[in-house]
């Protein structure tokens, strides 16, 4: 049975918790804070979970992890 090959860049940004969901960090946190509101900055500083329509395609990208 062949192995299958993880993508680079799913790897950088996902992991599988022990519970099967699938953890990320949020976007829009990287530069032009200032126009951004201070709950938006406060909330996108925490992680989240991919949504449940999305978790299978990550985990097919990911499929060692």
């Amino acid at each position: 049975m062949p192995k299958i090959r993880t993508h680079s860049a799913s790897k950088k940004r996902f992991t599988v918790t022990a519970n099967g969901k699938v953890k990320m960090g949020h976007a829009y946190r990287s530069h032009r804070l200032i126009s951004k509101a201070k709950k938006a900055r406060k909330h996108h500083r925490m992680g989240m979970y991919a949504s449940s329509a999305d978790e299978s395609t990550i985990k097919q990208m990911i499929p060692y992890k």
